[in-house]
């Protein structure tokens, strides 16, 4: 084990220096990057003195590690003794979003590393060597295949031994330390490692890292705290849910005890994905519909577990995170431990401010933004910045965040809306409790949650007796956590749902009845229901053709968790692939569109509320679906 203290990356393959040489090159054509105004925030002077960096040579260098009893690694040297002048407390710490590096394609990194290094090197001699680290949050390669392996043309270019080199070399070319954590695409060298293990060593090894978390000391009782994605391949749901495992999740708690806001700690998180709970609303419907928005999104236990450490631990006081795409010119994506009282009620937010973070490259964006983040620290609080590389990487702030004490901050918008484009974005509609879409009280045996079809407008939204919370927005059913009540994911999509309405009744009995007509139902409507206080209800669906009853999951929840890991859907196209082609060869088709046509799939595990397996057939797709005849007089 071992203190890091510098990192610098010297030797690349040839094709790495080929592609730098080339960057290079583009760099002439670069315009200069604005001047980087430092605010009069940073402006006090200080006799406090600093450490000064050890010679290295060029090399990446490592201090051995003293008996830390448990205690977390802590890379960098900042606020201890050495450099004069400065104040131990001030701080700058540029952050870059999802990468997604194309090899072919490196013009706007190099502009925008250019830009960012310009602030860099400003930001030294302002706050000193030791107080300025760059950070990135991860996502670093294009999840397509960028011509990088002529062996195999088929092959990803996210999360590969020359993805993780190329990146490295491209973080460590900044003049200053890099910090990384793993997004959901980097691990994704499915080609060239059978195991997430092994492609998570490699990371490591790439990126000169210990462990997949970070803590580095930026300032004095300040610290950069990082949460890495290690699961792609061992997903349970859709591989691009950033998990964070277990251990990181006890190394962080730890962490935060150790570090108390009593004690004047100050800890700056970074990870890939946001936690549920942060109020960011500035996101994309995909994320939500797959389950993939938050930090351990498809575990109940673990996805809110991050905000509860938020709301215990106040020494937090920021969380960066990218994953959606999106820029910065929207108020809704930073988001303050506190509201003001008439835009609803308390978040319980703790003392963390929330801010997601844009992209760098344009051929990334979601909204045709490209920009960074920029967080600048002194001991009477921090901005938040954005560093723009479509206008010549200037400079603007965001946010201004005061300390009160050491758990109570003021925050300050430093501008309106720059820009509000509903179809490039999904803002998500945030429920409040007793707000103008909370329809049914918690009496009423039936409540008709939507009195007319439902539209692309109609926003409703209630809670049901065990405490799960469904809504109706953008003509969707989601569910939303009970706590939070951010978006989990999608129960019913436009399709099923436009032109419907929904009902919720109570389903259970006044009275318990044997039932011995029905195989496996014996006694079913006695079962035992003392453990669980609240009413029976079924969320109903319907119309004037019939009734849709959306029943919930095994684990009580309603959003449905459809999609699975990358690996078994590659897995289930080439079985369905195998099916067309056969159907080309025996059935009497005649083009490849046809055999599709005519090939479906099943999946389990339920089709029916029967206590019996009598049939796998779902009614129109795979089997022919029952007819009703209507006799009438």
């Amino acid at each position: 084990n071992y203190y890091c203290t510098i990192k610098d990356i010297t030797s690349l393959e040839s094709e790495i220096n080929l592609m730098f040489t080339r960057a290079i090159v583009l760099l002439s054509l670069a315009v200069p990057s604005s001047a980087f105004v430092q605010p009069t925030l940073f402006n006090s002077p200080s006799t406090a003195r600093f450490a000064s960096k050890e010679a290295t040579n060029g090399e990446v260098t490592h201090t051995k590690k003293k008996d830390t009893n448990g205690e977390a690694i802590v890379n960098g040297s900042a606020a201890t003794d050495g450099e004069s002048g400065k104040d131990p407390h001030s701080f700058i710490v540029p952050i870059l979003g999802d990468l997604h590096i194309d090899p072919r394609k490196m013009e706007d990194y190099s502009i925008g590393r250019e830009h960012v290094k310009s602030i860099i090197k400003d930001a030294k001699s302002k706050v000193g060597n030791d107080n300025v680290a760059l950070v990135s949050l991860g996502d670093l390669g294009e999840s397509k295949n960028c011509d990088h392996n002529p062996d195999n043309p088929f092959e990803l270019f996210a999360g590969t031994s020359k993805c993780h080199t190329m990146a490295a070399a491209f973080l460590g070319s900044f003049d200053v330390p890099y910090e990384v954590i793993g997004g959901n695409h980097d691990l994704e060298g499915i080609d060239e490692f059978d195991s997430d293990a092994r492609n998570l060593r490699n990371f490591l090894k790439c990126h000169g890292k210990e462990t997949p978390q970070f803590c580095r000391q930026i300032a004095e009782k300040t610290l950069l705290v990082g949460l890495c994605s290690t699961i792609f391949r061992e997903a349970t749901y859709t591989s691009h849910e950033v998990i964070i495992d277990d251990e990181q999740i006890r190394w962080f708690e730890e962490l935060l005890k150790s570090k108390p806001a009593e004690d004047g700690w100050k800890i700056f998180v970074f990870s890939h994905a946001p936690p549920n709970g942060s109020g960011i609303r500035i996101i994309q419907e995909n994320h939500v519909v797959n389950g993939c928005c938050w930090l351990n999104h498809s575990s109940e236990k673990n996805c809110r577990k991050f905000i509860e450490l938020v709301r215990e631990h106040r020494c937090i006081k920021g969380w960066f995170s990218g994953h959606f795409h999106l820029g910065q010119d929207y108020q809704d994506s930073i988001t303050f431990p506190t509201i003001d009282p008439s835009e609803g009620p308390y978040p319980n937010r703790g003392s963390c401010v929330f801010a997601q973070t844009s992209v760098m490259r344009a051929g990334t964006s979601r909204d045709g933004r490209q920009q960074s983040r920029l967080l600048r620290g002194t001991k009477d609080g921090f901005e938040i910045c954005t560093i723009d590389h479509k206008n010549d990487g200037k400079v603007r702030v965001d946010a201004t965040i005061t300390y009160r004490d050491n758990s109570h901050e003021v925050g300050v918008y430093a501008h309106e809306d720059e820009a509000y484009d509903h179809d490039n974005y999904f803002k998500v509609y945030q429920p409040q409790m007793d707000d103008h879409a909370y329809i049914c009280a918690d009496d009423e045996e039936m409540c008709m949650l939507t009195p007319d079809p439902i539209t692309d407008e109609t926003v409703a939204w209630w809670k049901l007796s065990c405490g799960r919370v469904l809504g109706v927005v953008n003509g969707m059913m989601l569910e939303f956590d009970k706590s939070t009540l951010a978006p989990l994911g999608l129960v019913m999509s436009q399709d099923e749902l436009s032109g419907k309405q929904v009902a919720i009744v109570d389903s259970g009995l006044e009275e318990c009845m044997i039932n011995f007509e029905e195989d496996g139902m014996d006694g079913a409507d006695c079962a035992d229901t003392e453990q669980d206080d609240s009413r029976e209800q079924a969320v109903l669906v319907f119309d004037d053709d019939g009734v849709t009853v959306v029943q919930p999951n095994d684990d009580g929840s309603y959003w449905r968790k459809i999609v699975r890991n990358k690996i078994a859907r590659m897995k289930e196209r080439r079985r369905e692939k195998a099916a067309v082609e056969f159907a080309q060869m025996f059935l009497p088709v005649r083009t490849e569109e046809e055999a599709k046509v005519k090939t479906v799939s099943t999946w389990g595990p339920y089709t029916t509320t029967s206590g019996v397996a009598k049939s796998t057939g779902v009614e129109g797709i795979t089997k022919q679906a029952k007819k009703l005849t209507v006799y009438s007089s």
